[in-house]
Parts: structure tokens; C-alpha cells; sequence
């Protein structure tokens, strides 16, 4: 499944009022953050809906994280104006916040009564995704991960009605993007296709998709990071991000977001850069259970050569993910700051939250929470870095 319009090329989001009157829209709100308000940023996209003759009402308050608190004031902003369509404009913020919107104002009820696994099929209205950055994926899948801030849990929100009905993706919207979320929302990329690919849920779709992604952003990300206006590089990590999504949206997702999801939600840690502190330990915990499927991987990532034997091949993908993380300055929870007894503490919570997730069962490697709990107290330590 993806959206039935892709529009990609620089460019492209000037094209966002064609895209509306392709499918007879013409009154959006615009879900976007503060920081594509105050840069000015989503006037690429306001701009040729006002010379188009289109409302453009903006809905800013989109947080980080997003949260449910967040996703009902967007659903009044909806309330208040007679739209037709929702435009999420951003990072994967924006988008997954646009996403639950239009799915909690055509179910009602509470965020947490659409969470995994109940199918949310349902939503009020399309919509459309324009990414500006090259990670998240959001833009092409059916996915949304909302905070229940009662419960301190990151909400998996699975189902048709959070597919967006169209995409533009315009690498040129992500030669302002810093390199800390370069970096971070690049390994995001990189996980969702290496998950897409390990997962017990994979295809032959999303495995073509995958490898796709996998090759790219192995050729792109150091670039992107290092040269933000590097427009070949620029240009293949959102191609890249957006086959990662389209993978996973037809695959799934595994153990590293299952783990991802809690250290969001009780550190605020970025998803990405949550993503990235896990992945060499998850890839290596898992590398036993799927050894040929980690060597292709490793091939297609550009750390082996195309002819080296399945053992040979899996063994440099741990290496080169450490590495990685390295040349990205990807720090451990302890050097980001996250204090170790807390950590402790929430250890046992957050592997329960992880399997409840249902992520961790799609592994190559099921594991059980007290494995979990080992992965945990690893990546703080800094034991799986080096």
C-alpha cells in the first residue's frame, strides 16, 4: 500500500495546488510546528495555495513528540473551519500529528482507543505529506506513534486512515535541516529499511523497496550530514527515506523501534537518535537468526563487498553501524544526559512497554524482557559503542 500520488524533484512542493485539485480539495489545514512558522519555511507550501486562490490556515502546535493533548486542539482547529483536507508539513511531527487528527475526528473517542492493535482505519479526511527532512518515512505509510501523556507511552497507531492520500517530496525543503536531525532522522531511514528487510513480516515488495533504501542512504548519509546543501546527497536520502517507509509500511518495523518507543516517551530522546543508540546492539543480538539477510544488507549499505560469503558479509555490518555512529556523533543515553538510576529504574517498564508494542515479535530473533532489559543496560553503559 502507498499513497495513490508520489511527487518528488526540487521543487516540487510548488505543486501542491495541482496536487489538491487532482482529487477536488481545495480547503486545507496546513499541521505544521513553530519552527517552520518562524523560519518561514511553510510558505513554500502556503505560497501557491494563496496564488492558487486556496485557503491556507495554518495549525503550528505541533510539538516534538507528538502528543495526544496536541492532537485534540488540532481536532477543534478542525472543528472551527470548513475544511476538506489536512496538509502535514514538516518532519515526521507534523505528519504523524495530521495523521491522528484526521483519524480521531472521524472516530472520536480518545487517542488511546486507537492504538495497536486496533485497526484505524478510519479518518475524517485525507492527507497530504510533505516531508522536510530526509527520516521519517511518515509521509508514505499507514503508520502514526502519538504520546498518551497520562501514561507516559508512545501510542503505535496502525491503519488505513493514517495513509496519507498523496506525498511531495522535495529534497530541497531539508538544505536548512541541521545536522544533529540530519544525522538522526538519516539513521531513522536506515532502520526502517533494515527492519523492513530482517522482519518475520517481510515480502518481496518491501524487500525490493528496502535494499533500494539501503543502498542509497549508505551512499548518501555522510554526505548529507557533512553537506547540508550536497544536493545529489540531499536528493537520495529522501528518495531513500521515502522507500524505508514505503517498506515498512508494507513490511514492518522490529525490535529497535519496539525499544525506541519507551525512551521517547520517558527521556523525550528524539526518535531517531533513540533509533540510532539502539541499532548496533539490536543488529548484533540479532545477526544469529537471520545471518543471510544482515549480509545482503551489509552489501547493499556499501560495508561489504557484493561477493563476500553470507559470514563474512554479516560480521562488518555491527562494526560499520558503530562507525556510523560515530562519524554522526551519535551519543549514548549517558552522554546525552540521562541519568543512570532513572535509567535503571525504568528498565523493567520500558521492556514491557516495548513487547506490548508488538514490534519485538516481528524480530528475526524474538527476544524475551529480560533480554530486552539486558539491551537496555548495554547502550547506557556505552558496552556495545565500541
Amino acid at each position: 500500500m502507498s499513497p495513490r500520488l508520489i511527487v518528488t524533484g526540487g521543487g516540487s512542493v510548488s505543486q501542491i495546488a495541482d496536487v489538491l485539485r487532482k482529487f477536488g480539495l481545495s480547503r486545507p489545514l496546513i499541521v505544521t510546528d513553530p519552527v517552520m512558522v518562524s523560519t518561514g519555511l511553510v510558505e513554500k507550501c502556503r505560497a501557491p495555495l494563496l496564488a492558487a486562490g486556496r485557503d491556507a490556515v495554518v495549525f503550528s502546535d505541533t510539538v516534538p513528540d507528538p502528543t495526544d493533548t496536541v492532537v485534540e486542539a488540532g481536532v477543534a482547529a478542525l472543528g472551527r473551519g470548513a475544511f476538506d483536507c489536512l496538509i502535514g508539513f514538516g518532519g515526521g511531527s507534523p505528519m504523524d500529528t495530521a495523521k491522528a487528527i484526521a483519524i480521531l475526528a472521524g472516530s472520536g473517542g480518545k487517542m488511546r482507543d486507537h492504538k495497536v492493535p486496533v485497526a484505524a482505519d478510519r479518518a475524517a479526511l485525507p492527507v497530504i505529506a510533505i516531508p522536510t527532512t530526509g527520516g521519517t518515512g511518515s509521509e508514505c505509510t499507514r503508520f502514526t506513534v502519538i504520546t498518551d501523556t497520562e501514561r507516559d507511552e508512545k501510542m503505535l497507531i496502525a491503519g488505513l486512515g493514517a495513509l496519507p492520500l498523496a506525498a511531495i517530496v522535495d529534497y530541497e525543503l531539508t538544505f536548512s535541516v541541521l545536522p544533529r536531525t540530519t544525522a538522526d532522522t538519516g539513521v531513522d531511514s536506515l532502520t526502517h529499511a533494515l527492519e523492513a528487510y530482517v522482519s518475520r513480516r517481510a515480502n518481496a515488495f518491501s524487500d525490493a523497496l528496502a535494499l533500494s533504501a539501503m543502498r542509497l542512504i549508505g551512499a548518501h548519509l555522510r554526505d548529507a550530514y557533512r553537506e547540508p546543501t550536497n544536493r545529489a546527497a540531499r536528493e537520495g536520502m529522501m528518495l531513500g527515506s521515502m522507500q524505508a517507509g514505503l517498506a515498512f509500511s508494507n513490511s514492518s518495523v522490529a525490535l529497535v523501534h519496539g525499544m525506541s518507543r519507551p525512551i521517547g516517551a520517558h527521556f523525550h530522546v528524539p526518535h531517531g537518535l533513540s533509533n540510532a543508540m539502539l541499532l548496533p546492539a539490536v543488529t548484533a543480538f540479532s545477526l544469529g537468526a537471520a545471518m543471510s539477510r544482515y549480509a545482503e544488507a551489509a552489501r547493499r549499505v556499501g560495508v561489504a563487498a557484493p561477493d563476500a560469503p553470507d559470514e563474512a558479509a554479516s560480521a562488518q555490518l555491527v562494526p560499520a553501524l558503530q562507525a556510523l555512529n560515530r562519524d554522526l556523533a551519535v551519543p549514548s543515553p549517558r552522554a546525552w544526559g540521562i541519568d543512570r538510576a532513572r535509567w535503571e529504574a525504568l528498565v523493567p517498564t520500558m521492556a514491557e512497554q516495548a513487547i506490548a508494542s508488538g514490534s519485538p515479535a516481528n524480530n528475526p530473533r524474538v527476544p524475551n524482557a529480560g533480554e530486552i532489559a539486558a539491551i537496555y543496560r548495554d547502550i547506557w553503559s556505552g558496552e556495545t559503542e565500541q
